[in-house]
This record gives structure tokens, C-alpha cells and sequence, in this order.
């Protein structure tokens, strides 16, 4: 049984992860122990947390979509090979060592940072790709399965990859990160509701202040672009990185 004040803090808490994801991804990394915090069980915590999470994105996708930052058609099959591999990532994360991963991924998280710092291509302007959407695919794939199962970083990973391997200004390779992340969210949600992992009330809940975090967060990305995007991916990818260090050698 659930207190009622916990409803309205993680609901409050989903306000400022929706705002993060909205902009650099990451979210995860504060609403996760806020859940267990709160008692809710591991997997049902990464369900319930994929539920609001997926509110928030796609509020932020549209956001981006009515600015014309999206372009769905050249990325159907990117997102369906997403939506895949996030489909497999939820069906085998119980046959996965979560625990070597924790050790893996901030090496990737320090990569990130270090690319968004010194990069000259972490600007708003398009560069020349070196993927087309296409090439792009399998990519989104493999972030997308690491999302299923398991998740810090997937935002970062995706905003980084598009201005690396498409080409997109840092602005627009945040919006489409968030169809990428609403896409391998709706996977997740999908396989842990089948599953009975789903706190649907408190995720419902959350889900309110997720979206609204969510409308903030990518008219804030639009207002001030690759400024403010840029060193907020640093944050994070920096944050993650030391979250999942103490988190490997302190359990």
C-alpha cells in the first residue's frame, strides 16, 4: 500500500525528470531511487517509471513535431528497428548481468561528455552525415535494446549518435531523440504491462507531472537551443556516470 504523500511527491519529482528528459535525457537517474525510495519494488520500479516517462516524451515530441524538428517518414524504420530492440531488451533483462553493465556503461556516459565537450559538431547546424536514416537504423537498434534493459543514458546516447553519424544540429537530434525514447518507451510499457510489473495508479499519477515537465522542458530546448542543450548533456552524462560508479562499488 502506497501513502497518499508519496503520490504527490513522486508526481512533483516527475515534474523536473520530464523537464530533464525534455532536454538532455537522464530523468531516470533521479526518478529510479526516488522510486525504490519510496518502496516500490525493483522491476515494478523500472515499469512504473517507463510508464510516465513515455507521458512526458511524447509530450515533448510533439512539442518538437509542431516546430517541424521531426521528419517521421525518413525515420520509420529507425523506429521500428527501436521499437524491436527494445522489445528484446525487456524480454531478456533478467538473463542479463545488469551488475558487469554498471561498470561498462559510464566509460560510454565519460565518452559522451567528452565528445559533447571537445566536438565541433555539437552545434545547432547540420553537418555532413555519415549514416543516411537507413544506415542509421541498426544503431538505433542497439540503444534501443539497451534501453529495454536496462536504461541510464539511453537520451544521451541517442542526441550523441545523431550529431555524430546523421549530421543533425543539436537541437534537432534532441527532438528526434525523444520520438527514439517515446518509440522504445511504448515497447517497454507494452511487454511489463503483459508481464503485471505496472504500478498503473501511481505511474498515472506521475505521468501528470511528467507531461508537464515534458511541455516545459522542450519549449525551454527550443527557446535556447545547442547553449543550453549542450552543457546539460554534460551534466548528466557526467551525473549517470558517477551514480552508476557508486551504485557498482557500494552494492
Amino acid at each position: 500500500m502506497i501513502d497518499p504523500w508519496v503520490y504527490a511527491a513522486l508526481t512533483a519529482t516527475a515534474v523536473l525528470t520530464g523537464f530533464i528528459d525534455a532536454i538532455a535525457g537522464g530523468g531516470g537517474l533521479i526518478m529510479m531511487p526516488a522510486l525504490l525510495f519510496a518502496g516500490v519494488p525493483p522491476v515494478n520500479a523500472l515499469a512504473t517509471n517507463k510508464l510516465q516517462s513515455m507521458f512526458g516524451t511524447a509530450t515533448a515530441c510533439v512539442n518538437y513535431a509542431r516546430k517541424g524538428l521531426i521528419d517521421w517518414r525518413a525515420n520509420r524504420w529507425t523506429m521500428l528497428l527501436v521499437f524491436l530492440g527494445a522489445s528484446f531488451g525487456v524480454i531478456v533483462v533478467q538473463a542479463i548481468d545488469t551488475r558487469a553493465l554498471s561498470l561498462i556503461i559510464p566509460l560510454l556516459l565519460m565518452a559522451v561528455a567528452l565528445y559533447v565537450l571537445v566536438s565541433p559538431r555539437m552545434g545547432d547546424e547540420d553537418a555532413q552525415p555519415r549514416l543516411s536514416a537507413a544506415g542509421y537504423a541498426p544503431v538505433g537498434a542497439a540503444i534501443g535494446a539497451y534501453d529495454g534493459f536496462f536504461g541510464p543514458g539511453t537520451g544521451s546516447f541517442f542526441t550523441a549518435s545523431l550529431v555524430a553519424l546523421r549530421g543533425l544540429g543539436l537541437t534537432r537530434a534532441t527532438a528526434l531523440t525523444k520520438l527514439l525514447n517515446l518509440t522504445s518507451n511504448v515497447a517497454a510499457v507494452i511487454l511489463f504491462a503483459i508481464g503485471g510489473k505496472m504500478v498503473w495508479l501511481l505511474g498515472l499519477s506521475m505521468a501528470a507531472g511528467s507531461m508537464t515537465g515534458g511541455w516545459i522542458g522542450s519549449h525551454t530546448a527550443m527557446r535556447f537551443g545547442a547553449r543550453l542543450i549542450r552543457p546539460l548533456l554534460i551534466i548528466l552524462s557526467l551525473g549517470l556516470t558517477a551514480r552508476l560508479l557508486w551504485g557498482y562499488f557500494a552494492g
